[in-house]
This record gives structure tokens, sequence and C-alpha cells, in this order.
């Protein structure tokens, strides 16, 4: 550890003479973008400006939504974000009357604006290395099941210790390179969240599925949250006296344009990213892909026949096909370039490279030689282990129902228990969580429906496992006989359910263990029949689990000596740093894309039905010329989207794009299709991220929605 420590050290001076050179496929996090001569390549401000251990840099008024990105732009705790990473609170707050979906929503009035349920603000306090202190806890000899033991007490304390500091106080505990290094992030996590403004769907989503990953792109994909807190400051729950939180720096807008070429950077809280993996690991992620696809699609299917004749079906399902969709549009994106890129000969000889480095010195050798062939085996018997479990898990996320039940019957012996030995999903600084998972379950599901989901997954899965005999124990009494018995004993089940009740459920996750068990409950029976199985595989896998995380250590801080440090983790979710000019590109023979569209292109691809249907304020508008100051003139337009060749993922999504001056230009919302393989290997040629121009933003909150009031707040009025 000693040798990694080094190098990871020496980084610091290594990546500045790398990046000099230009070359750059990373997601950087703070502390290293001191390394990165930013003035050579176009910045126009101090770097140091970016980050600062005060919370008054650049990277402070970008906040975490807890898988998307946001960005404070106004001195009210005004955020700016997606429309679809704001969806879930659009969904969940529409209905039959209120249709927020496809209507839109615009509160004129701070009093008007609404919970958006599921959402927190997370502002970034600062992060530190604490590798040292997650590594005091491994002593020499441990069994994998004791490591994992000795890392699982160390990082319960570690964020204890750092959120003893306040109430509102949020840690988390990262592992960068595979676990080379640990670094704990502080959050202020702002509970009361609401939604402002969103656009109607034929803007914030036009486009759907069809233009998904693709580019040319003419979304308008934005909406506008506020955090709130209580008058002292301290984040609070949602409450009538609570006030606009009030962040120490929030960006500036710019209408001023770029052109192709023009430096730009991005901030955000980007999810996972590949990069790093070993051979095997890639062929085993290409080869569950594959398997998935066929899945993903079928599940598809099922929500939207279900929602077809039932509006309120339709809206609550929404946020999960919209999630689905867009997963497996990623996924075929992948696999394609995997295969047109050939991205298993690529990653074997960046494989053949390191090895052949560790070969080449008897003292490398022996620290790492074994490590690349052990982690191949280790895929191999993981891969067994999680097929005991298909057929559990499988029925599991056929029901949210069932899914409910299980969250219950495990909770409650946890939550007897101290709450230093508890699983961490069940400790104090997690229950309001998951209380409020079990009330926001209301919103993302209907029960009719449910009943026959799980009908359609045991179905597909007796289909696929046709001896009921070999299925785990608790599921055979379910799964056994024809098709119309199984679905009898699913009706059965339903009719006499107490667990379609939120309130219920919680009354229940207060229970003791014995009370619990005594409950006459079909769900919680069969949970817990689930339970006693899934126990066992949870506990055999944590050992499991370990060994691997120490043998893909071993594998990366190999890759970390021999290239000194000079590259970026692969994102984890936590905050980080990418740039690189507005720029087109071709991604086949005879074309080329230019790097920005207009709203000339959204009522050119209108064909008058979603998703390409124009709102007819937006056609009256273009014909008219009626502008404001957001034109670009050299377009002599309403610029939509452009592109860069900044490096971003899934969980980027809402990341404010800044130019030079590190003003804000636009939302990042996408990749192409061509560069989503980038999350495992980045090709140059086409690596670009797709953004929401900051100008096609205001020109729709201003003068389609007649939002003057946004538009002041965001210093903007008289421009």
């Amino acid at each position: 550890m000693k040798n990694v420590a080094r190098y990871l050290a020496f980084a610091v001076v290594a990546l500045a003479l790398v990046f000099t050179a230009g070359a750059d496929d990373g997601m950087w996090m703070p502390h290293q973008m001191k390394a990165l001569d930013l003035k050579a390549l176009g910045l126009r401000m101090d770097p140091g400006d970016l980050y600062k251990t005060d919370g008054t840099g650049l990277m402070s008024a970008v906040v975490n939504l807890g898988g998307g990105t946001g960005e404070f732009v106004s001195a009210e705790g005004l955020v700016l974000t997606n429309h679809h990473v704001a969806y879930g609170a659009i969904q969940r707050a529409s209905s039959k009357e209120n249709d927020y979906i496809n209507n839109g929503f615009l509160a004129r009035a701070r009093a008007e604006e609404i919970p958006a349920q599921g959402y927190t603000v997370g502002v970034l306090l600062g992060y530190e290395d604490i590798t040292a202190k997650v590594n005091a806890a491994f002593k020499p000899k441990m069994t994998p099941r004791q490591r994992y033991d000795a890392f699982d007490k160390a990082q319960k304390e570690i964020i204890a210790a750092g959120e003893k500091g306040g109430p509102d106080l949020r840690c988390t505990l990262a592992a960068m390179y595979s676990g080379n290094a640990y670094y704990l992030y502080t959050f202020k996590q702002i509970r009361d969240v609401r939604l402002v403004y969103a656009p109607p769907q034929d803007l914030g989503n036009y486009g759907g599925e069809t233009d998904n990953w693709m580019w040319p792109r003419h979304t308008c994909d934005f909406s506008f949250l506020r955090a709130y807190v209580a008058p002292d400051g301290s984040a609070a729950d949602f409450s009538a006296s609570n006030v606009p939180y009030k962040p120490k720096v929030w960006l500036k807008v710019s209408l001023d344009g770029f052109k192709e070429g023009d430096f730009t950077f991005v901030m955000g809280y980007p999810g996972r990213t590949y990069r790093n993996y070993a051979l095997a690991e890639l062929k085993a992620d290409q080869e569950n892909m594959a398997k998935r696809i066929k899945d993903i699609q079928d599940i598809i299917g099922f929500y939207e026949a279900a929602g077809q004749s039932d509006k309120e079906i339709e809206i609550r399902y929404a946020g999960q096909v919209k999630g689905l969709y867009n997963g497996l549009k990623n996924m075929q994106g992948k696999l394609e370039g995997f295969v047109k890129y050939d991205l298993v000969a690529k990653k074997s000889a960046q494989e053949k490279a390191l090895l052949d480095w560790i070969g080449a010195d008897p003292v490398r050798a022996k620290k790492y030689g074994e490590a690349p062939a052990a982690l191949g085996a280790f895929l191999a018997r993981q891969k067994a282990f999680g097929a005991r479990s298909e057929l559990l898990n499988g029925v599991l996320g056929g029901s949210t129902i069932l899914s409910q039940a299980y969250t219950i019957v495990r909770a409650v012996p946890e939550l007897q228990k101290p709450d230093k030995d508890r699983e961490q999903a069940y400790q104090e600084r997690n229950l309001p969580r998951l209380k409020q998972g079990i009330q926001l379950a209301e919103r993302g599901y209907v029960f009719a429906t449910d009943r026959e989901l799980l009908k359609w997954t045991l179905k597909r899965l007796r289909a696929a496992h046709p001896d009921a005999a070999k299925w785990p124990a608790a599921l055979q009494g379910l799964a056994a006989g024809t098709d119309e018995e199984v679905a009898g004993r699913v009706d059965a089940m339903y009719a006499k359910t107490a667990l379609g009740d939120s309130a219920k459920r919680l009354e229940l996750l207060g229970l003791k263990p014995a009370r619990l068990a005594a409950v006459d409950d079909p769900f919680l029976k069969l949970a817990a029949a689930m339970e006693s199985e899934l126990k066992g595989l949870r506990e055999e896998g944590k050992g499991m689990g370990r060994e691997g995380a120490d043998i893909k250590m071993a594998y990366e801080a190999a890759i970390l000596e021999m290239k000194k440090g000079t590259y970026a983790p692969d994102a984890n979710g936590t905050i980080r740093f990418t740039y690189g000019p507005v720029m087109g590109y071709a991604p086949r023979d005879a074309v080329w894309y230019l790097p920005q569209t207009t709203v000339k292109g959204v009522v050119e691809k209108e064909t008058g039905e979603t998703p390409f249907k124009v709102p007819a304020r937006i056609k009256e508008l273009w014909k008219a010329k009626d502008f404001g100051p957001y034109a670009d003139a050299k377009l002599g337009d309403v610029p939509a989207c452009f592109l860069n060749t900044t490096n971003v993922t899934g969980g980027n999504s809402g990341s404010p794009t800044l130019n030079a001056k590190g003003e804000q230009v636009g939302i990042i919302f996408d990749m192409t299709y061509e560069s989503v393989i980038g999350d495992y290997y980045v090709i140059p040629e086409l690596q670009r991220s797709i953004s929401v121009d900051v100008r096609f933003v205001l020109w729709v909150t201003d003068k389609f929605s007649g939002a003057t009031h946004i538009i002041r707040e965001m210093g903007l009025a008289g421009k």
C-alpha cells in the first residue's frame, strides 16, 4: 500500500505533464484539477475558484439530487436540473385531474410551489482522504469475512464521527481505484425540496425514446426546483414556516453564446464507469447486458399494455417505464459498441501490456502476478453464486406489495439491534429514507395491476424454469401446478392482504419480531420464508464480496503503479470535473454532425403526435421570430442543444455546462448513441455529451410560459 500511496501522490506532478499534451478521457476529482493546465486549455477564470474548502468555490453551487445533479442559479435556493431528473417528483404529484407530466407545472408564487416528493438536495461541504483510517482496520491474516466485518465497522464509525457536527450533515465514504484510496464526503442534506416549474412533456421530453441518446437533438430537458430550510438555516422536513435556502455561491447564466472549438467544462455527480475493468469483468458485463435486454423489453410491454386503457395506471408507472426505456437503449448502444469497436480486443491488448509489465520484474510478479487470473476465477464463482438467488430475486422484483412486505420483514429484526450493529440501510440515519420509501411506493404502483404483474412474472419464470421441484423451498408452494392454479393463489393473496395501505405497512414496521410473525398476512408469510433462504445467501456473499474486492484492489494497484497514477478513478457518484471543446463529430462514413441545433429543427421534426408534437405557442413564437434576448445572432434562431467532448455518464444528468469564464451555457442531459460505450472505453473522435442550451431553457420559461419571475430571480431582467 505504501507504493500505491506514493504513486497517488506522484500523480499531481505527472498529471500536469500528461494534460499539457492534451490527452484526457477522465472524470477528475476536485483536488486533481490543480494538476491540469486549464489556463493553457482555455479556461479564463482562476482555477483556484473552481473548488474551495470554505464552500465558496464554483463547484459548491453544484448539488447532488440523489441519482442526478442540479445547480443553484439564484440566491434564493433555486435549482436548475433536467426534466427527466425531476421526473419522479412530477410523476408523484400528477393524477388524472392534475397531469403535470403532460401539461407541465408552474408555481407563480412561492406559496404555490409543491413538494418534490422523494427528493433531497445535497450541498457539498468538503471531502478528505481517509485511506489510512480505513486501512488501519485491516489486520494481517484476516479471512475475507473478517475483512468485510472490519471494513463495515470502520465505515460506520467514520461516518458516525463525520455526522456528529449536526443533524443535517450526511457523510458518504467512497472507494477510489478499487479501494486503493478512500475519501469521506460531507454534505448538508436539505430535505424540503419543492417543484417550481416543469415544462410540458411535449417540450421536456420532445423526441421521446426515438431521439433518446441520439443526435441531432431538440429536447428542452429542464425543470426548476427550490431548496427550503428552517428559519435558522438548518435542514428540516416540509413546513409552511420554512424559508428558501441561501447558498454561498450560485451560477451566473450567460446569454452570450459560443462557437465551435470554445472551451467548456462540466461539474456533476456521475454514477458509474467501468474503464478500469479487467478483461474478465468486461466480458461478464457484455454477457449480462445481452441477457437483460429481452427481459426489459418484456416488462416495458406489460406496463404499456396495462396503461393503455387507464390514465391513472399510465401515470403511476410512467417513471418506471421511462427509466426502463432509457436503460434499454443505453445497453443496446453499448452492445453495438462492444462489437463495432472491438472492445474485447482493445481490452485484451491493455491487459497484455499490464501482464507484460508485471512479468518484467520479479518484485512486481510476486506482488501482482496472481491478480488477473484470480479475478477471472472469482467472477466464475460469483456467477454460479448469483444463480442460486435468481428465482428469489426475480419473484421479489415482480410485485410492489411483496417487495414492501420483504422490506418490513428485513427491517424489523434489524431495528431491535444496537444501531452500530445494524445493516447500514436500517441504521437510525437511514430510517427516514426507509419510511419515506414505504410511503412513496403508493405513487408508483396500482394494486390491481401489481396483482397481474406478479402473475405475469411467475408465468415467465416458470416457463424458463419449468421444474418447480428445483425452485427455492420458499416458492415451491406458490409456483407449483398449472398457470391457472398459480393465478388463483395470487388472487387469493391479494384478496387477503392488508399491505395495500401504506399506513398499515408503517404500523407493521414498528412491531417486535414475534408480533410481526404472528400477523396473518400471506405476503408477510411469503416474504419471511424467502428471507430465511436469502439471509444465508446474503451472509455467505459478504465474505465472497470482500474476497472479490481485495482481488480487484490488487489488480488496479498494478495499473496505478504502471501508469504512475496519471488517470482518473472510475466514476462512483462523487463530484467530478470534466472538460472539452464544443465540437461536432462524424458517426459514420460521409456524415458530419454540426455541434448545435435550433428551434427551427424542433418545428421541422413535428408530426403532430407524441413524441414529436410541438405546442402551438412555440410555433407561434418561432414563426413571429419572437426570440427576445435568447436568439443566437450567428444562427438567427434560438439555439436548442449542443455537443461538447466532455466525459459524462448517468448521474451527470442536470449538471451545468459552463464556458471558459465559469458561466452556465447549458445543462447536460445525454450522451450520443455512439459514445455510450465510453463508460467502458473512450473513443475520442466519438465521445460527445449533449446539453440543452440555457437560452432555449430561458426562452421557454419566459416567452412560452410567461414565468418572468424566475427570469428576474436569476438576475436576467432587462437583458
